[in-house]
């Protein structure tokens, strides 16, 4: 690639570098078939140095006072078929639409355009799993032509651009392909849990009425295996939608699934009745996905994400928020079936040409604490993302860390991302102080489908924010804290969490089949606001620590407490390892607190607590507990100390 040696330039996601110091750098830089591949060779730190005009505070405040040009300048950083119109249409909120009139693929976004760059040879996905003793790789080329072929078996049955396609299958790279094979053709992918039962799954087929279901025969726990196709096969006959055709997947070494003569076709048959297909071109206000996630009303919400906000706000978080790039090995450790799955296993890392892991897997018992950093060593891993619970049940089978220390230093990891619940400070020291590495906390939602707030780790942010923050808004995210009287709440207030509008690309554009429910659930609480449904403070710097949903702040005595404040007063007894308080009624005060909490042993009790009938034991502020020791400092939060 040529380039003026004596004019700045760019290197890959809009970096400004000037090419001497690139040269001084990384001699082979003149030489370099694919300039994405110096990521591998230049110091990110050194890189940094020239990004002064990406810092945090300048692109916030871009994005949230000319939001259009933020978001059109990351649009150019994917391909399109069509360029869009108009950046935004704001004018029937909430139902806002980004890159209207815009054309794009999110397959080619993936897959094919590192393959025409040159990276069809590096690793897309790796395969790690230990309950089956195996690990897979497999290159952008090797999952082209897999993803190809699926795409047309799912053409040949019928699929068309805009059908809904089922997904329930375990953690292999099949999922993945089967993903990526719906948005090739423009169909439209409903991914549920592998873990759901009959009875859920009845519920999405019902709701989502998919045209083509693809399954496999079965998933693998540590100590059993957890036959898929007989659940599906009951899910479907509860369900009052039947689909057309159910392609089933049958995982080598395991007993092959029984097929409906009629209904189902094996997975090898399905690709033999198709051919190859091309990726087809999908508007970007079109859904890539229907995602259903109960949340608090207690039914199922099918969220769904538009194609074009989906790929921009994505391919921009991996080198801004988790500092990742081109020829990068992240692992997200989720579930497929989970948002977390969906945006950071399945899309992100593929979008920007990272390499993905997909661990199938616990954290432990396979086979024990250490299981996580043995994958994080042997696969050279630089960025990880990873659930508080995760960490807790490491920490509490390995509490010095005696079956970890064998695989640190974690020379290649630059940070750890938590997420998915409130991280206590305990566990975030812990493990802080075992890696040596940051460990970064940020809150997202299935709605958002990325991080609300944030520490962006390539936007230069302090890489060692006080343990209980979530980091501050991320760009395109106008976080407020508000009372219920939609004040902005003072510094360290407790408030309600809400977003303005508009919401930027990336985030959900309404609710499958239910879009009167979209603008009453979540924009009906305070106009022209999103209500996350979720309760917290900002600091005195805008950092934002969220305690809690708000439904979980109880009203004691008068006084308004976050059941995640609680729950980390909990969590500083050395032997409680998990914990979890709700309010129950009280005639006296109103509410008060139940804590549960699972510790690692019995302990004489302190203070005047003891045990009473049916191992409880109450303190005297009126906090019951139930088979667990509560630390000293619970009472001192109730009475204000």
């Amino acid at each position: 690639m040529a380039m003026n040696c004596a004019m700045w330039t760019k290197i890959s996601y809009g970096v400004p570098v000037k090419v001497p110091k690139l040269i001084k750098l990384c001699p082979k830089f003149l030489s370099a078939p694919d300039y994405r591949f110096l990521f591998q060779s230049i110091s990110k730190a050194e890189i940094f140095l020239s990004r002064a005009s990406s810092s945090y505070t300048t692109a916030f405040k871009k994005s949230i006072e000319r939001p259009e040009e933020f978001w059109a300048e990351a649009a150019e950083k994917v391909n399109w078929y069509e360029k869009w119109d108009r950046v935004l249409d704001n004018s029937r909120p909430p139902y806002s639409q980004w890159f209207v009139g815009g054309e794009m693929n999110t397959c080619y976004n993936a897959i094919d355009r590192h393959i025409e760059s040159g990276r069809g040879e590096q690793i897309a996905l790796i395969h790690d799993s230990p309950v089956t003793d195996s690990k897979t790789h497999i290159t952008y080329k090797q999952l082209f032509t897999l993803v190809r072929d699926l795409a047309g078996a799912l053409r040949a049955q019928g699929v068309e651009k805009g059908d809904v396609v089922l997904i329930y299958m375990p953690m292999i790279p099949e999922a993945v392909a089967a993903m990526m094979a719906c948005s090739r053709i423009g169909a439209v992918h409903n991914l549920v849990f592998g873990g759901f039962a009959a009875k859920e799954l009845s519920t999405r087929i019902s709701h989502s009425q998919p045209k083509v279901v693809v399954s496999a025969n079965c998933g693998v726990e540590p100590t059993r295996t957890v036959p898929y196709k007989p659940l599906l096969d009951q899910a479907i006959e509860i369900s009052d939608w039947k689909p057309r055709r159910c392609i089933i997947f049958n995982r080598s070494k395991f007993e092959e699934a029984s097929l409906i003569p009629g209904r189902d076709v094996e997975w090898n048959e399905a690709i033999s009745q198709g051919r190859p297909a091309d990726c087809v071109p999908v508007a970007a206000t079109d859904p890539v996905y229907i995602l259903y996630t109960s949340g608090t009303t207690g039914l199922p919400k099918g969220i769904v994400r538009p194609t074009g906000g989906h790929v921009v706000a994505l391919n921009w978080t991996m080198p801004n928020i988790y500092n990742m790039y081109p020829g990068s090995v992240w692992w997200a450790a989720s579930d497929l079936g989970w948002v977390v799955g969906h945006s950071y296993i399945a899309y992100a890392p593929l979008f920007i040409g990272a390499t993905s892991v997909i661990y199938e897997g616990k954290p432990v018992g396979t086979p024990d604490a250490s299981a996580f950093f043995r994958v994080l060593k042997e696969h050279q891993i630089e960025g990880m993302f990873v659930a508080p619970t995760a960490l807790r049940a490491i920490r509490a089978e390995d509490p010095n860390g005696d079956k970890i220390k064998p695989f640190l230093p974690l020379k290649n990891l630059d940070a750890l991302y938590v997420a998915g619940e409130h991280c206590d400070h305990e566990t975030m020291n812990w493990i802080q102080a075992l890696i040596d590495k940051p460990v970064l906390d940020h809150w997202w939602q299935t709605e958002s489908g990325w991080a609300l707030t944030a520490t962006c780790r390539g936007l230069g942010m302090d890489p060692y924010p006080r343990p209980g923050l979530t980091g501050k808004p991320a760009p395109g995210w106008n976080v407020q804290v508000l009372r219920p009287d939609g004040i902005e709440t003072a510094t360290d207030e407790l408030g309600e969490i809400f977003i303005k509008q508009p919401l930027p690309p990336g985030c959900m554009s309404t609710l499958f089949k239910n879009e009167e429910g979209f603008k009453q659930i979540y924009f009906s609480r305070m106009e022209g606001f999103y209500n996350t449904m979720d309760s917290g403070i900002r600091d005195k710097d805008g950092y934002i620590s969220v305690l809690s949903r708000t439904d979980d702040v109880i009203n004691v005595a008068g006084h308004r407490l976050s059941c995640g404040v609680l729950e980390e007063a909990v969590l500083e007894c050395p032997d409680v390892v998990e914990a979890a308080v709700i309010g129950v009624p009280d005639e006296l005060k109103g509410n008060i607190p139940l804590g549960l909490c699972v510790i690692r042993s019995v302990l004489a009790m302190e203070r005047g607590c003891g045990w009473g009938e049916g191992g409880k034991w109450q303190t005297e502020t009126g906090i019951v507990c139930v088979g667990s020791i509560v630390n000293v400092i619970l009472d001192r939060v109730m009475t204000g100390e």
